[in-house]
């Protein structure tokens, strides 16, 4: 994928910027991440991030808040066309997609899911592909995305399937930096998206301490996870903070007005020690 145009000021009239994907839909190139926020705080955290100028939803069924996820993007008041939304399908349901597909689309209570994923590689994972596929042609789903895949799983799937995915969305921050997976997929033309890009819960706090990183920030006058997500961006790769925090969404959303340079981005590279905080 080329460089994402990244010099914006973001307000609730300009959202975040955007890259075409495959299929020719436009991505944000930064979005809200939803694991583990549910129930009232989830729709009003959706609904918060929406009208802050946030353009990009994710969600998973494996979270257990797409029906909340789908209450925000309705209340917010930005139209729905405008909100790029996202969920998966999890390995338990590979069997029965198309059934799984439907519920997804009832839960969010939206005429149409802009990106299907599914979430893991299983023995099962091109055929529930095949029905995100059999989605898109009936208008229920828009684009296609993968999650977890990895050199010798794309290699493995993409012969599998007829369309493409989109997005593929891993695991990607400082400590995992996934240098020869991230240009792999990028070569493909697909969109890397990460999860965990601040390092995932628990984690957070020991990226913040980071003494390079405290350097860079203090440069720019930006806060450490400022930096980080400004970091991701300039190596093409969409990064979906979660957060309910009505600060850190604001502060999530301010790293279009600067830019590393080559040198801190080198620096920030010399830090990936393979420290990976899931367990795919």
């Amino acid at each position: 994928m080329g460089i994402f145009n990244l010099k914006v000021p973001i307000t609730a009239a300009a959202p975040v910027p955007t890259v075409r994907l495959l299929s020719g839909y436009e991505l944000p190139v930064l979005g809200l991440g939803t694991y583990a926020i549910t129930g009232e705080k989830c729709v009003n955290t959706v609904a918060a991030a929406i009208n802050m100028g946030y353009r990009l939803i994710d969600s998973a069924s494996f979270y257990g808040n797409e029906r909340e996820v789908g209450n925000g993007v309705r209340r917010a008041s930005v139209p729905r066309e405008q909100v790029f939304v996202q969920t998966k399908l999890y390995p338990n349901q590979y069997s029965y997609a198309e059934l799984a597909i439907d519920e997804a689309l009832s839960k969010l209570n939206l005429d149409y899911i802009d990106m299907m994923l599914l979430h893991h590689p299983a023995h099962n994972d091109s055929e529930a592909y095949a029905a995100i596929e059999r989605a898109i042609k009936a208008g229920k789903v828009r684009t296609a995305g993968i999650s977890c895949y990895y050199e010798r799983e794309l290699s493995a799937f993409l012969p599998k399937v007829t369309v493409k995915p989109d997005l593929i969305q891993n695991e990607v921050h400082p400590y995992y930096q996934d240098m020869n997976v991230v240009p792999f997929i990028q070569s493909h033309g697909i969109v890397v998206q990460s999860w965990y890009p601040l390092g995932g819960r628990g984690y957070t706090a020991k990226l913040i301490k980071n003494q390079t990183l405290q350097e860079i920030a203090a440069v720019h006058h930006k806060s450490v996870v400022q930096v980080i997500l400004r970091w991701q961006l300039q190596r093409g790769i969409v990064p979906i903070p979660g957060s309910s925090n009505p600060a850190h969404l604001k502060e999530n959303l301010e790293v279009f007005d600067f830019e590393l340079s080559p040198e801190q981005m080198a620096a920030i590279a010399a830090l990936d020690c393979h420290e990976k905080h899931d367990w795919y």
